[in-house]
């Protein structure tokens, strides 16, 4: 769009165990075991000032609730001081750098980004420059990386009531790599190219994968005006909507810097002011790392390939739609598993749209194992298995959960003389149906037990033989 400047802020957890303690990061669902409450006050930044942003959230005097386990360690509730940085997240993060080409710093100093909403015990996030200077290609050109950092997640708010907010502790601390691109994106459609772009970088590395592990943030102004933050996307297919909505409502009101929550009708609206350099000052608890040559040789040895290699590869066996889709999804691990065992067209089909398609002919929100999957494949890739079982079988786990084996026993192949006299007979038994017709009938009949080309290649045979 004419006149506008957009630039992105990618945030992803990586997979390792959290950032300053040894703490696990998986996210807890049962009831918590125990709750400190505390009040948070804004302090002056490096600058001597107060940043604006966390002045406006101190006013506003919020109880905060905060829910622990007994995975949840004195470091994440802010009585304890921090420990050393993990280094397989920055092992992680020096891999993200050479992905986008970047200068990695000499140096990594832990700064403290004041925040006073809640969602850190301790008032303050702590996050370290790890590289500048890096880019990414796109259809449209380079789009410059200004700035990659790691930092620790904040805590996820669980409810509110009145005037407290409660904050499961479970999140604090993951370690999350945050990408910030240059305002070099010169369409909406040019800003969803680029975070998926983006995504699919950083899901060849070492990161977390579902509903939630990936946070983006899209900074906007148009010509002449201020930048304005928004956050919330929950999906990105909504992000060119939500930008030009934005773009219409900043020609038309003005524009302030500030933060705006996305909402679900694409519009936008005010969360607070933005912050600025007043709010970061340096952590005297955690010592500098100094970044050597050993740790970017471990780092490039165990560097993943390319996704734009991975893309080429993948073209050679699949449809442009399918490697697309691949490309963009979390199943390509899995698909990279499976592929040398299993015909690639029928392990990337049903990665891509057996849970989809099981959500839709039967209601079930089901998310099957990545276990399960194999198990399922890998008895097709050895022919014990029809393919016509392979959703059949994922559908009848999704309804059931159990042993494979067990479910397998349901759909275990038919030979082919069986499927030939049964074929006759119901020819016999129903004289005169057409093909389509004979089909479905054994297709009921069998089940998933037999590959449709051969009911299809005996059907038509015995078809002939009538005549």
């Amino acid at each position: 769009m004419k006149g506008m400047k957009c630039g992105l802020e990618l945030h992803v957890q990586l997979e390792t165990h959290k950032l300053f303690c040894n703490c696990p990061t998986e996210m807890r669902q049962d009831k918590p075991q125990f709750t400190v409450e505390r009040v948070l006050h804004s302090v002056a930044g490096e600058t001597g000032e107060v940043d604006a942003a966390a002045a406006a959230e101190e006013a506003k005097q919020t109880r905060f609730i905060y829910e622990g386990y007994d995975t949840t360690c004195l470091v994440e509730i802010d009585e304890e001081p921090p420990h050393q940085v993990n280094r397989e997240a920055l092992r992680i993060a020096l891999q993200m750098a050479m992905m986008l080409g970047m200068d990695v710093v000499d140096e990594v100093h832990v700064m403290r980004k004041t925040v006073v909403d809640g969602s850190n015990t301790s008032g303050f996030q702590r996050t370290a420059l790890i590289a500048t200077n890096g880019s990414i290609r796109t259809s449209k050109g380079e789009v410059r990386v200004g700035f990659l950092c790691l930092e620790e997640d904040s805590a996820r708010i669980v409810k509110r009531e009145g005037n407290a907010v409660f904050f499961r502790l479970d999140r604090l601390g993951v370690p999350l790599l945050e990408i910030m691109t240059e305002p070099d994106i010169t369409s909406p459609e040019h800003a969803l190219e680029t975070a998926e772009k983006l995504g699919m970088l950083t899901r060849s590395l070492q990161v977390k994968r579902g509903i939630g592990t990936i946070r983006q943030d899209v900074n906007v102004s148009v010509e002449g005006g201020p930048r304005v933050e928004l956050k919330g996307f929950q999906d990105l297919r909504r992000m060119p909507l939500v930008i030009r909505k934005e773009v219409e409502r900043q020609r038309k009101e003005g524009a302030k810097p500030e933060v705006r929550n996305v909402n679900p009708d694409c519009t936008t609206t005010f969360l607070r002011p933005m912050p600025g350099a007043a709010r970061m000052y340096p952590e005297t608890d955690v010592p500098k790392i100094t970044i050597t040559r050993k740790m970017l040789a471990e780092a490039r040895a165990s560097l993943p390939e390319h996704p734009d290699a991975v893309a080429e590869k993948l073209a050679s066996v699949l449809n442009p739609e399918l490697t697309r889709q691949l490309l963009h999804s979390d199943k390509l691990p899995l698909f990279n598993e499976l592929r040398p065992k299993v015909d690639p067209k029928v392990v990337a089909t049903t990665l891509l749209s057996a849970e989809p398609e099981i959500r839709k002919r039967f209601g079930i929100d089901v998310q099957i194992p990545d276990q399960v999957f194999k198990d399922v494949l890998w008895l097709y890739g050895e022919s014990k298995i029809p393919k016509g079982a392979v959703f059949e079988m994922l559908a009848e786990y999704a309804k059931e959960p159990r042993d494979i084996l067990e479910i397998m026993a349901r759909f275990k192949a038919v030979d082919g003389l069986e499927v030939e006299r049964t074929i006759k007979r119901i020819i016999k038994s129903k004289p005169g149906l057409s093909f389509a017709a004979y089909m479905g009938l054994m297709m009921k009949k069998f089940r998933g037990k037999v590959d449709g080309r051969l009911l299809a290649e005996t059907i038509k045979r015995e078809l002939g033989n009538q005549n």
